[in-house]
């Protein structure tokens, strides 16, 4: 599906105007009241079959595995992804969660920022495990989990995207 050129128009011109409304230039925007993201919270169908892919393949070690306090028999495990972040993950034993479906509110993809040489080392074990994936614009992989979630390795640093900061 796409949009017509008189909706792109229009599209820019409600984008422009919300920008215009509230991005405040760098120097005059508050601080945030954030201290950065604790964790983020995925679904795993096999929790050793995402171990090994997050930690062997994609290089995030595991840090911690208990169970988790709203399902009895699940487990709550948690991937370093850098800087205090946490890449989280729960098994639900016992419940039908459905096929994916993208919704308003979804996850689309997960950006997870790497270094250039672990970058090129990612793609490396990606292809030594046969893993698909999809390059763009030379900085980023995208590709997805064992249970289907979208990532995105992207060899920016952390506050810019393509060469530009959106910080």
């Amino acid at each position: 599906m796409s949009v017509t050129a008189d909706e792109r128009d229009r599209l820019t011109a409600v984008r422009d105007r919300i920008r215009d409304e509230h991005l405040a230039p760098r120097d005059r925007r508050p601080a945030s009241a954030a201290r950065g993201i604790h964790h983020t919270a995925l679904i795993s169908a096999d929790v050793e079959r995402t171990v090994e892919f997050y930690q062997n393949v994609l290089g995030f070690p595991l840090i911690e595995m208990f169970e988790n306090r709203d399902l009895a028999g699940s487990t709550h495990f948690f991937f370093d992804v850098g800087q205090g972040n946490a890449l989280a993950f729960f098994d639900l034993p016992g419940v039908d969660v459905g096929g994916y479906a993208e919704v308003f509110g979804g996850l689309h993809h997960l950006a997870i920022s790497v270094t250039p040489e672990d970058w090129a080392a990612a793609r490396d074990r990606l292809d030594a495990a046969g893993v698909p994936y999809q390059l763009e614009s030379k900085t980023s992989i995208y590709l997805r989990d064992p249970d289907g979630a979208r990532l995105e390795l992207i060899s920016d640093s952390l506050g810019e995207m393509y060469g530009h900061r959106i910080g």
